[in-house]
């Protein structure tokens, strides 16, 4: 049977009925999105400092931050970016012969190390103590004898040494600054 064709006061209420119910979901979406503002809270300002905890490395204090952040955060990637390709850590190991002797690696096994130790413990903080000596030697070159303490918290294991480094920063070609030798004067 063929439907019946809509009689004009149908005709007329279709209109209203879907202005009826257009109306009502912008009421709804304005309800909606001005439920998201509060008025009355402050307005936060942008402090660019804030924006990156990972610098450009463009001085050798800039490395330090990063260098602390990469313990903190236990970030393998951003700590290998601080050291140079032709990266040596050097140490005194008294065990060493009759008297002790400086022992060294190169930066793969320092990566590698360094990841272990960032595997093993939970938590790690490094603090930068003092500058205790300065030499720019050259625009690209600079030494740094600073104090550090590094806190160390595992699952079964609390350890906590505080030392001396000797840096030598080279600025690369990416106008980065990287570790190109670490002597490590720890008090273990």
């Amino acid at each position: 049977m063929p439907e019946k064709p809509l009689s004009p006061k149908q005709t007329r209420s279709l209109p209203f009925c879907a202005r009826c119910c257009l109306l009502l979901m912008l009421l709804l979406l304005a309800v909606g999105t001005l439920s998201c503002i509060n008025p009355f809270s402050p307005k936060l300002e942008k402090d660019p400092s804030q924006d990156a905890f990972i610098t450009p490395q463009s001085t050798p204090d800039e490395l330090f931050q990063n260098f602390s952040y990469a313990y903190a955060f236990g970030d393998s990637l951003l700590y290998t970016d601080l050291l140079d390709s032709a990266f040596t850590f050097e140490y005194f190991d008294p065990n060493v012969g009759e008297s002790g002797a400086f022992e060294s690696w190169g930066k793969d096994v320092e990566v590698k190390t360094t990841g272990r130790l960032f595997r093993t413990f939970e938590a790690r903080e490094l603090l930068w103590l003092g500058t205790i000596f300065e030499n720019r030697v050259s625009e690209t070159e600079e030494i740094v004898y600073r104090n550090f303490r590094l806190s160390l918290v595992g699952s079964d294991l609390n350890f906590s040494l505080q030392g001396y480094g000797i840096f030598t920063f080279r600025k690369n070609l990416d106008g980065k600054w990287r570790i190109l030798r670490w002597v490590d004067e720890s008090n273990l």
